[in-house]
């Protein structure tokens, strides 16, 4: 019997993104938590003696800092009465967020794409760092992320840029060669104040015309079109 060697080829694919730093926003771009936020605020609205609105309502405040996003929720403007609600909200999300927070099936697939490329990623939120922790922990996906600046961690909530700036001169990054990914105007407006691009995903409250008036490299359905 004559023995045949067969050369085996491997082919490795090579994979391409068009930018060294990826930043993204967590609600309703990496994950979608509007189960665990909108329970949240209807518990502490019972709670509290307030009318509770529709759930499309509350879900349009998502993205949003949590005393703005209470301030439109409760009608309320006193600095004091809005932070005693933040922190009976959190009591109530330190039960009910992490375990109704579903990450998207496209987010680990383009993050592991990311760290493949030889890219890095981060994420820049208006929610609290501890809270995305958690999900990324659960998920096992927190190597997948270099680190998280979450509310807690800037003065500023977005548009301003400062959770940019920090990400930026954390990575030692220039500027063009930065991606901020989200799903809100807001997003594209913190990213056009940070200088850098912006791409937009359609998987939150915001659909495709509510960004033409930003500059941006693309409008996504899903993370799965990442540059």
């Amino acid at each position: 019997m004559i023995k045949k060697r067969i050369k085996m080829k491997f082919v490795y694919e090579v994979i391409y993104m068009a930018y060294k730093f990826y930043l993204f926003d967590f609600d309703y771009t990496l994950a979608n938590a509007e189960t665990g936020i909108v329970k949240c605020f209807k518990l502490l609205m019972q709670q509290e003696g307030y009318f509770i609105p529709p759930d499309d309502e509350i879900k349009k405040t998502i993205g949003l800092p949590m005393i703005e996003a209470i301030r439109v929720l409760f009608k309320e403007d006193d600095d004091k009465l809005l932070h005693e609600l933040k922190d009976k909200y959190t009591e109530f999300a330190d039960i009910h967020m992490t375990p109704n927070t579903v990450l998207y099936p496209q987010t680990i697939p383009a993050l592991r794409r990311i760290k493949e490329s030889g890219a890095k990623t981060a994420i820049i939120s208006s929610k609290t760092r501890r809270r995305i922790m958690q999900t990324l922990t659960r998920d096992n996906i927190a190597d997948l992320v270099e680190f998280v600046i979450g509310s807690e961690d800037v003065k500023t909530h977005k548009p301003s840029p400062e959770g940019m700036f920090m990400a930026i001169e954390r990575f030692g990054a220039d500027k063009k060669d930065v991606l901020y990914i989200g799903d809100n105007v807001i997003d594209g407006e913190a990213a056009q104040n940070a200088g850098v691009d912006f791409a937009a995903v359609l998987t939150g409250n915001n659909v495709r015309e509510d960004f033409f008036h930003l500059p941006h490299v693309k409008i996504m359905n899903t993370l799965a079109e990442l540059p």
